[in-house]
């Protein structure tokens, strides 16, 4: 992988994770994850 491809990875992940830590649980709960999830979820977009 090259420099940038990894930056906008990271980038993307660190969007991920701060959009859907913003949700409430209930709305969380509505899309069919949890906060624990919410990494995983990201990092699929990181790989």
């Amino acid at each position: 992988m090259n420099p940038i491809r990894i930056a906008k990875s990271w980038i993307n992940y660190r969007r991920t994770v701060a959009e859907l830590g913003n949700l409430s649980n209930h709305a969380l709960s509505d899309i069919g994850i949890t906060r624990f999830d919410i990494r995983n979820i990201a990092a699929r977009s990181f790989r």
